[in-house]
């Protein structure tokens, strides 16, 4: 099952690039004097970061081969807690900043974009007329929040009395977040579904589910090979203008890179369209850390678009580099 594959591959490059949990070392520039950088930097957190993070890490350490960025996922949650903590250098975080966690220390800079997108069951019992019509934010409503809309006919207005199983996650994520906020402010715990650990655990278990209907990030739902919907899933398109149909302008799904020009165009919503941030218990005062920032926010914005995110505004990069300076 490719999600399975997904899921596998995940761990193995956990193992071999990322590290769970250890402690930071300083790190400074070569005591050599040749002005090379060298050392550790540790990472962890939102799995929406999860894949541009393990890039840049790959794509710095060619430039720095003295240098070793390790990363391992976990969630939102855990990469505020791990950063302030000081467990590792940089939390990866996909959801706003609380004022909580601000005065506990926070320090966050954002680099880069994506977006959640509800998702489908490719075997769907109704796909065809959600494709036509598609979902509005009420009826997302009503699944993921009031628990109102039992069966997929009445989600699409057919005879159809196949009942819907929703999922949601277990974990405390941006992405849970972000989609709990789109449905008019409401938070992670107010989403109702069976819930599922992580991002692949999601899209794998609405893609095991024929009446299934979950949410994801852009880069668990599309092949960043291909730039194509992964075999099993669907997007369920919003409606959002709620005229009951899925206008040309509306219907941007077909690919990765038609989704990201909608949400570079602010076509698709904020949220569930969100910033995505690094976080550090405080400013990071490490020379490689503040280094291996910079490079993200410059040259390492190159990589973004590649890996199945949407770059920030120039305009952004320089408020962010601000706080570095």
């Amino acid at each position: 099952m490719i999600f399975k594959h997904i899921f596998i591959s995940f761990i193995v490059i956990s193992g071999v690039i990322a590290l769970s949990g250890c402690n930071p070392t300083p790190s400074n520039q070569s005591n050599s004097g040749d002005g090379k950088l060298k050392g550790k930097i540790t990472l962890s957190g939102a799995f929406a970061l999860y894949p541009l993070a393990v890039k840049w890490a790959e794509e710095f350490q060619k430039l720095n081969p003295e240098v070793t960025v390790n990363v391992s996922a976990g969630g939102a949650g855990k990469g505020m807690t791990d950063a302030l903590s000081k467990m590792v250098d940089l939390g990866m975080y996909s959801k706003s900043v609380s004022p909580e966690e601000q005065a506990k220390g926070a320090w966050w800079i954002a680099v880069a974009k994506d977006a959640v997108l509800p998702t489908v069951n490719a075997q769907n019992p109704v796909l065809a007329e959600l494709k036509k019509k598609g979902l509005t934010r009420e009826k997302f409503v009503e699944i993921f929040i009031n628990g109102t809309m039992k069966t997929w006919g009445q989600a699409v207005g057919t005879n159809s009395t196949v009942e819907l199983q929703a999922f949601t996650r277990s974990d405390a994520c941006g992405a849970a977040d972000m989609w709990a906020k789109y449905l008019n402010g409401k938070t992670q715990e107010d989403l109702l579904g069976l819930g599922v650990n992580g991002d692949p655990g999601v899209a794998d278990a609405v893609r095991r589910t024929p009446e299934g209907v979950g949410f994801n990030n852009l880069g668990f739902i599309y092949e960043m090979s291909t730039r194509k919907i992964y075999p099993g899933l669907e997007v369920i398109p919003i409606d959002l203008n709620n005229n009951g149909r899925i206008d040309p302008e509306e219907d941007f799904y077909g690919s990765m890179d038609q989704v990201m020009k909608a949400i570079n165009d602010g076509i698709y919503p904020s949220p569930p369209a969100r910033d995505l941030y690094l976080v550090s218990g405080g400013k990071p005062e490490n020379f490689l850390v503040h280094e291996f920032l910079k490079w993200i926010l410059t040259d390492g914005q190159k990589f973004v678009n590649e890996a199945g995110y949407v770059t920030i505004k120039p305009e952004q990069v320089q408020s962010e580099l601000k706080k570095l300076n």
